[in-house]
């Protein structure tokens, strides 16, 4: 594609070491995620971190280099010698390594943010790069060249007890070192050399609120290595699952963990923003917020692995923001700041050049309008499991249940703009029908369960009028199968959650006609389309790549429908699609590239999903 050939041109556009002839975008997918349950940054296999947003996920950003090159600021460390690369996890972490192999020795750069444990408060916000000669001798070279304010912002830098401190009018961000720095005012730079044995320490934190420069020496850095090594494999040793891809699955547990919000227990839908779906495209979507149905799915996720806390926590974010704030009678907002703010206006950054030049650049997100009636189930079904698996919900939860039910008891009947958050129009969408059904029934298995007071003769009226709803108008006798909206003939992928919702007996004729249709229509290579938006116009220009979420939800349809063997196939070749550390970006492009927000916790627990399935139905 004409927008790659550009890919690898000189990043320049400084005067310290470093940078000319290195690739000026690398590959969403070459890179890896560190955070501290508050905010993340990402980790390119050439040392480089180009997306960080400090102290959290919808800070505006100090490195953005991966949305503009030249104005959006990074942070590089890397040999000053030419030099291989590979990138893995320290084993059961979310501490990440980069190695460098060059012709007079090998490196590593140990990258995490500290963490020891799950408290609401944090002061210190400290990012830690170790940088380490394992064999021979290497120079290196770093360069620290924040951006503030998404690059719109400008700083300078000052030294306070020798650090040099980053200044801008919103932020700033101190950065202690072992080695020697010098700075032109703007920017910070070294160049140092390690023989084998040797360490190199730098930490960057953000100042303000009574946090001042501290100096993070080899030994505090080796204490911070331990201690947050230590609080990784607590966490996942927690975890229930025992199966045969045990490896991938936990890899996808300490994603969606890192894509929690510790102080209000909030689940980010994905750390980046913008990131396109298609190179070129304006498909480009601000994801660092909590959306209901995205939030919910990873309860359900991590309740299956045993993770009862990250469920409670999310359950204390809707109690605290989500049913209190819209309980009176209201539709749910569908997506919410982490803190649980309902401003989110949407505007872009025209000063940054996007993604190998894909714009706009996006912050906020104006889909926090739509409606979208498929949240009420996705977040009933969270509570319903949350009450069976976790703890039993209180007398007020219940209470507010019951409100939520009523709403969707009168309000299910009615166009909304789905769960893809198209932008071309309200319609009758079968999977928002099929949702609600879903909200209604799990409300129903709870009131039964635990003799909980509900109007069950209404709530049964409802629910099964919405079954004859969606069996008489969203099947289409020209298509023999089920369809996008009412009265169309128009496949999409989320139907999938038919069966997987118990909607439909998974080997019922009309669901495997479905299920046939789909697969000759939206599925290459086990990859799964979402729809096509030429036959069902969303709103936005342009083509996408395929929907990982969706070619997961496959595999269990096909688990269900008495097809393991292509279920496993089909399993273990989107396995082959994964990066190297075993993360998914939203989509997967036609060449296997990942393209949109990365990593997307979507597809991370839907992957969970699918292996638990897997494991079962093959014994």
């Amino acid at each position: 594609m004409a927008a790659e050939s550009t890919a690898y041109e000189a990043t320049g556009g400084t005067g310290a070491p470093g940078g000319a002839g290195t690739p000026r975008y690398l590959p969403i997918s070459e890179h890896g995620l560190i955070g501290d349950l508050r905010s993340a940054a990402l980790v390119g296999t050439n040392g480089t971190i180009d997306w960080y947003c400090c102290g959290r996920f919808d800070a505006p950003s100090v490195f953005a280099s991966i949305l503009d090159a030249e104005r959006g600021g990074r942070f590089e460390l890397a040999p000053d010698v030419p030099a291989r690369t590979k990138q893995f996890y320290f084993p059961d972490t979310n501490v990440l390594i980069t190695r460098f192999f060059a012709e007079d020795g090998v490196g590593e750069i140990q990258d995490f943010m500290p963490i020891t444990d799950d408290s609401r408060e944090a002061d210190r916000h400290r990012l830690i790069r170790r940088v380490v000669c394992v064999r021979g001798s290497l120079p290196f070279r770093a360069l620290v060249a924040p951006r503030f304010d998404y690059g719109a912002a400008p700083h300078t830098v000052r030294r306070e007890g020798g650090c040099p401190v980053f200044e801008s009018p919103g932020a700033s961000l101190s950065l202690t070192s072992s080695v020697p720095v010098e700075t032109d005012g703007r920017d910070v730079w070294s160049l140092f050399k390690l023989h084998e044995g040797e360490t190199a320490v730098f930490a960057l934190d953000r100042l303000g609120g009574g946090v001042v420069p501290q100096a993070c020496p080899t030994a505090t850095a080796e204490e911070s290595f331990a201690a947050t090594v230590d609080y990784w494999r607590r966490w996942l040793s927690r975890s229930r699952y025992r199966g045969r891809w045990r490896e991938m699955v936990h890899r996808s547990a300490l994603t969606l963990k890192l894509l929690t919000y510790a102080p209000t227990g909030a689940i980010v839908a994905a750390p980046t923003t913008s990131l396109p779906e298609q190179i070129g495209g304006e498909r480009n979507w601000d994801y660092r917020y909590v959306w209901v149905r995205d939030a919910a799915f990873c309860v359900y996720a991590l309740l299956r692995l045993g993770f009862t806390g990250e469920a409670q926590a999310f359950m204390r974010f809707l109690t605290e923001y989500v049913c209190v704030s819209d309980g009176d009678g209201g539709p749910l907002q569908i997506m919410y700041g982490i803190d649980g703010r309902r401003e989110l206006a949407e505007r872009e950054l025209r000063h940054l050049e996007g993604y190998l030049g894909s714009s706009p650049v996006r912050v906020g997100n104006d889909a926090v309008d739509q409606l979208q009636l498929d949240i009420y189930g996705a977040l009933i079904d969270s509570v319903y499991l949350y009450d069976k698996w976790g703890e039993p919900i209180s007398s007020d939860q219940w209470d507010r249940v019951c409100g939520i039910v009523e709403w969707v008891c009168a309000h299910w009947d009615q166009p909304d703009e789905g769960i893809w958050e198209t932008r071309g129009g309200r319609k009758n969408f079968l999977y928002s029908r099929l949702m609600c059904w879903v909200a209604i029934e799990r409300a129903m298995r709870i009131a039964r369960r635990r003799g909980l007071p509900a109007d069950m003769v209404h709530w049964g009226g409802v629910r099964d009028g919405i079954y004859r709803r969606i069996m008489e108008r969203g099947w289409s006798a020209e298509r023999h199968a089920f369809v996008q909206h009412e009265d169309d003939s128009v496949l999409d992928a989320a139907v999938l959650m038919m069966p997987l919702a118990k909607f439909i007996s998974p080997t019922d004729p009309k669901w495997l006609a479905t299920l046939d249709a789909l697969g000759e229509e939206l599925v290459s290579d086990s990859l799964v389309y979402r729809y096509d938006p030429q036959a069902s116009p969303d709103g936005v220009r342009g083509a996408e790549g395929t929907f990982s979420i969706c070619s997961f939800w496959y595999v269990e349809a096909l688990v269900r429908a008495g097809r393991p063997d292509e279920a496993r196939l089909a399993f273990e070749k989107m396995l082959t699609y994964a990066n190297h550390l075993g993360l998914y970006a939203e989509e997967i492009g036609r060449t296997g590239e990942q393209n949109g927000n990365f990593p997307q916790a979507f597809t991370h627990l839907s992957l969970i999903s699918a292996a638990f399935s897997l494991d079962r139905a093959l014994g």
